[in-house]
């Protein structure tokens, strides 16, 4: 329960409470991600960042309110949990370029990362924001929203879109291979049936 209820607080906005709605939504997903194949699994995810990324954009950022450092609540369980069953799902598609780093202008070689990670890093930032609005304080809500939206910013934010472009290729790559897959078998049957025809007669 609420310590407090004002209701003029940026953490009551509409757009607030959408961000951290959809945010509880795309975590509690990517915890069970076990339950979906593959293609099911890169679907949703691609449902899921476009809307996050626009909720996290049009929600105000509020000012910090307390001094102290926020506690974390996400452990290295946790994370790596997120991670490798994301990894075990997309398997040989989990890597891919990277070309927003920093460091590529350092490298000689293309920098790569992994889907898992960036959902794993988006997840880490999000569930942390939440666990803190478990708490039920608001001046711990107003800095976790904060901290949240910051770190979108600074971030876990470009994270998103990098892995949604992966995300897309993966996508539409598996589709088409899908389709040609089904395009040879079609044709196979096709001259298999072809050739007892021409036995036949």
């Amino acid at each position: 329960m609420l310590h407090t209820n004002n209701t003029n607080s940026p953490i009551y906005s509409k757009d607030a409470i959408e961000f951290v709605t959809i945010a509880a939504e795309l975590c509690a997903f990517l915890e069970n991600t076990t339950s979906f194949d593959k293609r099911d699994f890169v679907a949703r995810t691609l449902k899921f960042l476009p809307l996050l990324y626009l909720k996290a954009i049009m929600t105000e950022k509020p000012e910090r309110s307390i001094d102290e450092d926020l506690e974390d609540f996400v452990t290295e369980d946790m994370y790596e949990t997120v991670r490798q069953q994301a990894a075990a799902l997309l398997m040989a598609s989990d890597r891919y370029l990277e070309v927003f780093s920093p460091d590529i202008q350092l490298s000689d070689e293309p920098l790569a990362t992994d889907i898992s990670e960036d959902l794993a890093d988006i997840y880490q930032d999000l569930k942390n924001c939440l666990l803190r609005y478990e708490i039920g304080v608001e001046t711990i809500m107003n800095d976790a929203l904060a901290a949240c939206l910051q770190s979108f910013a600074d971030y876990w934010g470009q994270r998103l879109v990098n892995c949604l472009r992966a995300l897309h290729n993966v996508f539409y790559t598996d589709e088409d291979a899908d389709s040609d897959n089904t395009q040879r078998e079609d044709n196979s049957m096709r001259t298999n049936f072809l050739s007892h025809q021409q036995h036949d007669f």
